[in-house]
């Protein structure tokens, strides 16, 4: 095998990613050695945007900008029937 085209496809063997201490995602990057996901080992505050409302009041923070169905389907469950 050379050094060209078919090398590439070897390069997805090793796993970059592993599980955070902090919010038990698979978001912890080995060699940058901090969380995508909460931000741990880059800094102590937990990382949020506000482009991400939605997912925040899905997991049951804040509900911002009227969306407390998100946050509501989160407390009834997933699982709920439907009437």
């Amino acid at each position: 095998m050379g050094k060209g085209t078919p090398s590439f496809g070897k390069h997805n063997k090793a796993s970059t990613h592993k599980m955070c201490r902090r919010c038990g995602n698979h978001s912890f990057h080995k060699r940058l050695g901090y969380c995508a996901s909460c931000g741990f080992g880059k800094t102590s505050r937990l990382r949020s945007y506000n482009w991400n409302v939605k997912i925040r009041a899905a997991n049951g923070q804040k509900a911002r900008n009227g969306r407390k169905e998100m946050f509501l389907r989160k407390v009834k469950g997933k699982h709920t029937k439907k009437h």
